[in-house]
């Protein structure tokens, strides 16, 4: 195979650049060993959580190094498609599990590899050596200094470049062992860069990555699988390599290289759009309480804007006018602080605190039933974190969210400040599609943004006819496509 660091897309790197990612890979060989002739055993394992919902089979590494008593061949070779991932924050969980659903509903099977769950191998160790490294910035990017001269420029320009994506090529060679005893043949669907690009160093035949973000960055190359892209916008911009070697005009991508294929959403979610649409304008029409859903991200950076839409927002739960859901994921402690500060919404809380069954349970009757309150949610498990706001987003009338990955889904959106400079172009993208309301950068303007939303009889109801013509033109069909498409590379059909 040829070296993805020298070389990407025909693009030379510089041997500057070159000698930086050896010296990377080095590194983390130095401080974690090289593990490419270990024969890590695959056992094949129901999902406890989504394993009923999805038909998800998790692939495991056993802990024993040995190799003896290999499964070589567990999957079903014929309809099974691996969702390769990380745990990095909530969002690459969440698309993994739009693409375990549309998996599902097109009859496929979907097998979870999660690269970040296996301790034992160099690949686990390095991501989580990265992950741990941009949790802190995440934290740290709360303050103004701090985020304006490292935070930013990392996720916006670094994270941009073509020499990045040397470096973590690179580093990949080293998540390849665990592929080892993965046949060849079964397609994966990477929902970050690192899954995508170990998938092709150790010779899988047919990848398909399926891009978060929808500012153009080299971080997110693959070179081998095929790119599939969220937005027009962010299709031209890597079609061409935009920026990734500042003004240079670089070699574009191949045709069969990338793909538009819409927005990576749940089929759960996708089919019914009509329906919760239409329940959210009848709320309003009928002045039933408002609905939001304040959901928040894996660093816990949002608290202080969630402490304040809760203040604003008591006087009309007291009323009966708004309802809050409050999911704070797998930060226990972040739920803990908001009751500290604000004492005065203990009468109107619901806790739902680590019972993912009766959780399950509210968020479907809340479906069609009245709901009054705060309703706190907490769950220690990440799968049942992340996806209980995917069972509340059918209810809720609005979600309240950092433009990340939640940008892209079918719900009405109100975007409180980004968590790094790439996620801007989510809510920009929302906005121009009419399912979002613009970032809102400080919490006046959040506020501002709450009051239309509860004085405005068009605001909301304008929102939910938009995400419904967006799905009349297939906007929201991209996890089905990706789906398809990585099981057309393998019938030779693409």
């Amino acid at each position: 195979m040829e070296d993805k660091s020298q070389v990407i897309f025909g693009n030379k790197i510089s041997e500057k650049d070159y000698r930086k990612a050896l010296k990377s890979k080095k590194k983390y060989v130095k401080k974690f060993g090289d593990d490419s002739d270990v024969n890590y055993p695959i056992r094949i394992r129901k999902n406890r959580v989504l394993g009923d919902v999805f038909d998800l089979y998790d692939v495991l590494l056993p802990e024993e190094l040995s190799g003896k008593d290999v499964e070589s061949d567990p999957f079903d070779k014929k309809q099974g498609i691996i969702v390769g991932n990380i745990r990095m924050g909530f969002g690459h969980y969440r698309i993994s599990m739009a693409m375990a659903s549309c998996a599902k509903a097109l009859g496929y099977k979907p097998y979870w590899m999660d690269l970040n769950s296996y301790p034992q191998t160099t690949c686990t160790k390095v991501i989580s050596a990265q992950n741990d490294l941009y949790s802190l910035g995440s934290r740290l990017s709360r303050f103004k200094l701090f985020n304006k001269f490292v935070w930013e420029p990392m996720n916006y320009e670094e994270f941009r470049k073509l020499s990045y994506n040397a470096s973590d090529q690179k580093n990949a060679e080293l998540m390849a062992p665990v592929f080892r005893n993965v046949p060849k043949d079964i397609p994966v669907v990477g929902t970050h860069c690192w899954p995508a690009q170990a998938a092709i160093h150790a010779g899988m035949q047919y990848v398909v990555e399926a891009i978060p973000d929808n500012w153009p960055m080299a971080l997110h190359l693959a070179e081998g699988s095929v790119h599939t892209i969220q937005c027009h916008n962010a299709y031209l911009g890597y079609l061409v390599l935009n920026g990734m070697n500042k003004d240079k005009v670089l070699k574009p991508m191949g045709k069969d290289d990338i793909v538009y294929t819409g927005h990576y959403i749940d089929h759960e979610l996708v089919v019914n759009i009509e329906d919760d649409c239409q329940k959210r304008m009848d709320r309003k029409d009928q002045h039933e309480a408002m609905r939001f859903l304040l959901t928040i991200g894996g660093a816990g950076a949002q608290k202080e804007i969630f402490a304040a839409i809760i203040k604003y927002l008591l006087p009309y739960i007291d009323k009966d006018k708004a309802v809050l859901y409050v999911n704070v994921g797998d930060y226990r402690n972040v739920w803990d602080e908001l009751c500290n500060e604000i004492p005065e919404m203990k009468d109107y809380v619901y806790e739902h605190m680590d019972d993912f069954e009766e959780a399950t349970a509210f968020a479907k009757s809340a479906i069609d039933g009245k709901v009054t309150g705060i309703h706190a949610f907490y769950h220690h498990d990440i799968f049942e974190a992340v996806y209980i706001t995917n069972l509340l987003m059918r209810s809720c009338d609005v979600l309240v969210t950092k433009p990340s990955e939640l940008a892209f889904y079918p719900v009405p959106k109100l975007f409180i400040k980004r968590v790094g400079k790439h996620e801007m172009w989510g809510a920009i993208h929302s906005a121009e599609i009419g399912d979002g309301t613009l970032e809102t950068r400080d919490i006046p303007h959040t506020l501002q943004m709450l009051e239309l939303f509860m004085t405005d009889d068009n605001f909301l109801k304008d929102m939910c006819n938009n995400i419904i013509t967006n799905k009349s033109i297939g906007i929201y069909d991209g996890a089905y496509k990706v789906i398809e498409l990585a099981m057309q590379l393998k019938r030779g059909k693409k």
